[in-house]
């Protein structure tokens, strides 16, 4: 008889044996993450951190600026810095989770003010996602400055075609800052289907498009996908010693519910599961490194508890007892070594699960993260994972080859 073994659990496997070899000859570390950043030989210099590049762009300039918490020069936020070179910065727009990146997943934000600056905060995730005109009115330049994690669902880059669109139709330059991509080492996954467009999914790239945000941007205009086909004065610097294979640990969390390097390497092929029933651990401090459901089987008796925390008010299965795997403890060089979308989650929660009737919920968020109904239909029809992927293959080949003209990383 064959005994199938879950991929995770493969992994799993093989991370307990090659850990107890190297504990025999390596010395134990604090933090585990750090390994993978001695692979870079020269430190990775972020867009903003090269100051002498683009405030000559700025000199004389009325300026607004689209950032978060990420915007971070070392210790000092881009604001900060830009207002002690005398940078006449009038404006500040907030993408989801807010200016300080505390407010949950799809909670709308309000404008404000800054604090420390007075500057006026303008919410880019509430009843308006898009400058208006008016918002734009006297700005000479635009200064974006926000870091991705490479998931198409992931909304920053959906903020930024917006602001795009904004910035070419009323005629203001835009510059990005780039930062590099944690997962820009993967292109796989369904690319996007007409008439499955939503701030989730705005264009026709698979779930992991393996770009920087300076590239994203370059490739929205010369396709030419912003509304009418309008392109937008584009300047840009990038990211100093960074290639798309350069292991790149975020200092500060991208939003609340990615705490770690761990967690954003899962994020996107967990995310299709927020679509689903199964919990990826909102509302405990393991964030997209655990699933569960009470209503499924336990790996090694692993259970947790969501319960309300800071970006997660209202957990899925609030104060119930959730039966389930831990990923935890998978090792982030095996995570950092995984080139395509990993089904294997998805696939083997839905064959644990008993309600499959009840597995994918009504309000078809499971579509719109992956771009296309055709990933469920196929996980309802028992389709292979090696079926369900060759599916996607033409399209993806053809994103790759139109994605080629728009790298601007070796």
């Amino acid at each position: 008889m064959k005994i199938y073994i879950p991929l995770w659990l493969s992994l799993l496997f093989m991370v307990t044996c090659c850990q107890s070899a190297q504990n025999k000859t390596e010395p134990k570390t604090s933090d585990p993450s750090t390994k993978m950043e001695q692979i870079t030989a020269k430190p990775i210099k972020v867009g903003a951190e090269q100051l002498d590049k683009y405030l000559p762009k700025l000199e004389g300039k009325t300026i607004a600026i689209v950032v978060n918490q990420t915007s971070k020069i070392g210790d000092h936020h881009l604001i900060d810095q830009l207002l002690e070179k005398k940078v006449k910065v009038t404006k500040i727009f907030a993408p989801e989770h807010g200016f300080r990146g505390a407010a949950d997943a799809g909670e709308k934000v309000k404008d404000g003010k800054d604090a420390k600056t007075g500057l006026p905060i303008i919410s880019l995730y509430g009843k308006n996602k898009k400058p208006s005109k008016e918002m734009l009115k006297g700005i000479d330049f635009m200064v974006f400055d926000i870091q991705d994690v490479g998931a198409r669902f992931y909304t920053y880059i959906s903020t930024m075609s917006l602001v795009m669109e904004a910035c070419a139709e009323n005629g203001i330059p835009l510059l990005i800052l780039d930062r590099p991509n944690p997962n820009g080492h993967i292109v796989d996954g369904p690319v996007l289907e007409e008439g499955f467009e939503s701030f989730v999914g705005m264009h026709r790239v698979p779930i992991l498009h393996g770009m920087t945000m300076a590239e994203y941007a370059h490739m929205l205009n010369g396709e030419k996908w912003l509304k009418g086909g309008i392109q937008c004065k584009l300047h840009y610097v990038l990211c100093e010693n960074y290639t798309h294979n350069t292991p790149y640990q975020i200092p500060v969390k991208p939003s609340p519910n990615l705490p770690n390097w761990r967690s954003i390497l899962l994020y996107p092929h967990l995310c299709l599961l927020e679509g689903t029933p199964i919990s990826v651990g909102r509302g405990t401090d393991k964030q997209f490194q655990v699933i569960g459901h009470p209503d499924i089987k336990s790996t090694n008796g692993f259970t947790f508890t969501p319960t309300p925390k800071p970006g997660a008010k209202y957990p899925k299965h609030q104060d119930k007892l959730c039966n389930g795997i831990d990923l935890s403890k998978l090792s982030l060089d095996q995570l950092q070594k995984i080139d395509q979308f990993d089904l294997t989650y998805i696939l083997e929660v839905y064959t644990d699960f008993k309600d499959k009737k009840s597995f994918f919920n009504k309000n078809n968020f499971f579509d719109r993260l992956a771009g296309t109904d055709q990933l469920r239909k196929q996980i309802q029809a028992g389709k292979t994972e090696k079926e369900i992927r060759s599916s996607w293959q033409r399209d993806l080949a053809e994103f790759k080859q139109r994605r080629f003209k728009y790298l601007l990383y070796k």
